[in-house]
């Protein structure tokens, strides 16, 4: 039984070893997943290509350690760098993947981060749809109380309301986001919020306000590397400078945003210089230049292209909704067997315990039966030993009485050697007497035999009298 318990300790330690090392292995491939993710994360403004590369690596690694949320939040990660490269059927896939990891892993945050990434794919085609999302986002946000998510949720919020013409409530939001960047230190976003806020103030006809701003924007965009920031705010510098008719300005600015925009590979982006440009060599009245951009612009309907990209994106989105009810299915499916799994290993379980209670049970009945048969025994011994006391004192008794008995008997035989010694000495003396007296012949022998006798009879009559005296018991001698 003993060989039992140490192979059983031997076997548990071996897979505590083992548990140990996959544990730690998780948490550096862990730890990888989180560096990389963050790595593509920081790059969405300077090469989306990149963040797209950094977060598809991180994914194969989540995945293949089952790494739920590390899954997730490379699936959201990889969907913005496709955003930023106007990816939105990649993006929208991407994103829907993630909300669906993290509802695995019960992550409400970054459930509420993507439905704010949504609402910004649908900053273009569906004001409705990308206003539903990004109140979701900044209702979750609210109630955690996650003020780096409230602030990026009002900045896509004001974009809506930018795009919807209503510039007001657009500063609005940007205000607050801003407040909130500069409270978090969020020194990406405060450039986006600077950014933002000139475009609003350029909408306003405020333009010496905007300009400042977007110069002060574009500097710190282009010290951080964010080549993204730095090409959109060339690209509404350029219309402020087209409005100011400083053209030459305007001409010198375009030309540094095209290159920024080839670097991030954005041909949105692209597109949008060309209708910058369009304006002007419009306002230059190089009709011929403006001619040759504007024919470039309408060789894709953009209108027809934004309504295919929203219903797109809606397809894609009912798509996956099939697929997670079907993944829904399969996991109660699943879920049943583990249940009935469960079910019966608890019941072995359970099983074994009323055996092992049964034995138990027995154990202690056996041991009770064998302290009740102790007690008894230990009760009986007691019984025996106070028997044996009362004997030992009954016999103490007994020899204390003979003892006395002895001793008042031999107190009787001193007395009666004592007595007998005075009784019988006196005739003895008297027969020595006669004796000398007969060798002398003072006496006569009749008469000297007579008395002889008559001592004698007297010693015979002591003699007598001795030996009923020690038979009697009535005497007061005795």
């Amino acid at each position: 039984m003993i060989k039992v318990y140490l192979l059983g300790i031997f076997l548990f330690l071996g897979s505590a070893a083992r548990a140990n090392g996959s544990a730690e292995l998780n948490n550096n491939d862990t730890t990888e997943v989180v560096k990389l993710n963050k790595l593509a994360y920081a790059n969405r403004l300077t090469s989306p290509q990149q963040t797209v590369s950094y977060a598809s690596r991180a994914l194969g690694i989540a995945k293949d350690i089952k790494y739920t949320r590390g899954i997730g939040e490379s699936f959201r990660i990889r969907g913005i760098g496709n955003y930023y490269l106007n990816q939105s059927r990649q993006a929208i896939d991407d994103y829907l993947n993630a909300l669906d990891f993290f509802k695995q892993a019960n992550d409400i945050r970054s459930e509420a981060k993507v439905y704010n990434n949504i609402g910004n794919l649908y900053l273009d085609n569906n004001y409705g749809m990308a206003l539903d999302y990004l109140n979701k986002s900044l209702g979750v946000a609210r109630q955690l109380k996650d003020e780096q998510l409230i602030a990026s949720t009002y900045l896509n919020i004001g974009n809506v309301y930018y795009r919807k013409k209503s510039f007001n409530q657009a500063l609005n939001f940007y205000n607050k986001s801003n407040e909130l960047f500069i409270k978090t230190k969020d020194t990406v976003n405060i450039v986006q919020a600077e950014q933002n806020r000139g475009v609003i103030y350029f909408a306003l006809n405020q333009l010496d306000t905007a300009e400042n701003l977007l110069l002060s924007a574009n500097k710190a965009a282009k010290q951080m590397d964010l080549n993204k920031l730095v090409a959109s705010t060339n690209l509404t510098l350029a219309s402020l400078y087209i409005a100011k008719g400083k053209f030459n300005d305007a001409e010198r600015i375009m030309q540094e945003g095209l290159a920024y925009s080839k670097q991030v590979e954005d041909e949105k982006l692209a597109s949008d210089y060309n209708w910058t440009i369009y304006q002007l060599e419009l306002k230059r009245k190089n009709y011929e230049r403006a001619l040759k951009y504007l024919q470039m612009i309408f060789k894709q309907d953009s209108t027809i292209h934004i309504s295919n990209e929203s219903t797109q994106i809606n397809i894609i989105q009912e798509q996956f909704k099939v697929q997670a009810e079907q993944r829904d299915k399969d996991l109660i499916i699943q879920r049943q067997q583990n249940d009935r799994i469960k079910f019966w290993a608890v019941t072995i379980v359970a099983g074994l315990l009323l055996v092992v209670i049964a034995l138990l049970v027995s154990n202690v009945k056996r041991k009770a039966a064998t302290n009740a048969k102790l007690t008894d025994l230990n009760g009986e011994v007691s019984r025996q030993k106070d028997n044996l006391d009362r004997i030992n004192h009954h016999l103490e008794e007994i020899i204390d009485e003979r003892t006395k008995d002895l001793q008042l008997k031999n107190k009787k035989l001193s007395d009666y050697s004592s007595y007998l010694s005075h009784q019988i000495r006196g005739p003895i003396a008297t027969l020595r007497g006669l004796m000398n007296l007969e060798k002398e012949g003072l006496v006569d022998q009749e008469e000297c035999i007579r008395m002889m006798d008559k001592c004698v009879s007297d010693i015979d009559q002591k003699i007598i009298e001795m030996s009923d005296m020690l038979n009697d018991t009535s005497n007061p001698m005795a």
